[in-house]
């Protein structure tokens, strides 16, 4: 039987600059303001960071309504709101701190700018997803918009007008995924305002391109994340089809498919975007305790500074 020899980590990988701001502006508050303080939906999508500060007397809540006292401030999630709750906020005398994360109000901005033009609006994401009702919930409803999320979505797309298009996109999504989709709507529709590189969360471009880096190293890849996060998600997607023989989407080391990995002589290791750091710390540490004479070896695509 082969035994494990080889540990591949991806660069970067677990928290963005924009996750990283939303957990520590939520810190910050309960400093400031004391507990409880409430968070309207997960600050991110990771379990544990949800856990840690639902210990600390954060209140996670999906909207105003279940608010029992309006004088605790309410942080609005890095995934961002629809402009109603901001509205809604302001009437119920409602101290906002807004964690949405600046990529995304990017996006937001987009959106508003579209409809300002009179642009049927093609929203790229997964209807239903936090991120996708902050952006759509900017529009007055002066403009038609679709949500679509795949090619299959874009090869059906129709709209009552023949106005010129406008797209926006979620900001977590498989790049080569979007772009496929692009390729669908240029060849449908003349006039359409395309997508740029920028559109997409570099955290997320870079975690991606660095998981298509592992599995040249490995077929073997886990993703350390929780299964409500798209960007997680994303990367276990992209190593599958990038021809990892197994790829794993796991909360942390107690979730490791350790019978699947007991032949394998080396695995590429990643974290989502908003899997902090001390999950991967917790997972080598495992790792070191079952296999001696491990070589670790850093994959590195990019490096952020953001």
């Amino acid at each position: 039987m082969t035994s494990l020899s080889d540990i591949f980590l991806a660069t970067p990988r677990g928290f963005c600059s924009g996750v990283r701001r939303a957990v520590n502006l939520v810190e910050k508050t309960l400093q400031n303001y004391g507990a409880p303080v409430y968070v309207r939906h997960e600050i991110v999508h990771n379990k544990h960071v949800v856990e840690n500060l639902r210990k600390k007397g954060v209140v996670f809540i999906e909207e105003l309504s279940e608010i029992t006292d309006t004088s605790r401030p309410v942080v609005i999630s890095a995934h961002g709101a629809p402009k109603h709750v901001y509205t809604e906020a302001q009437q119920l005398g409602i101290k906002l701190i807004d964690a949405t994360c600046p990529l995304v109000e990017k996006v937001h901005k987009k959106i508003i700018r579209l409809e300002q033009e009179k642009k049927n609006i093609v929203v790229i994401g997964k209807n239903g997803h936090p991120e996708i009702l902050g952006t759509v919930g900017q529009l007055n409803n002066t403009s038609e918009y679709k949500i679509i999320f795949s090619v299959q979505d874009a090869e059906k797309l129709q709209f009552s007008s023949d106005a010129p298009i406008g797209l926006v996109t979620q900001t977590t999504l498989c790049v080569s995924d979007v772009a496929n989709i692009m390729t669908v709507l240029q060849r449908r529709f003349g006039n359409i305002d395309a997508l740029s590189k920028s559109d997409t969360c570099y955290a997320t471009t870079h975690r991606q391109t660095a998981i298509l880096e592992l599995v040249k190293h490995s077929s073997l890849i886990v993703v350390i994340g929780s299964k409500n996060s798209s960007n997680s998600q994303q990367l276990k997607k992209i190593a599958m089809e990038a021809g990892a023989k197994k790829a794993f989407l796991i909360d942390d080391v107690s979730e490791m498919p350790w019978n699947e990995i007991s032949d394998e002589p080396s695995i590429g290791i990643s974290a989502g975007a908003s899997a902090p750091e001390e999950l991967v710390d917790n997972m080598l540490k495992e790792l070191k305790k079952r296999y001696t004479n491990l070589k670790i070896h850093d994959i590195i695509v990019a490096k952020e500074g953001v």
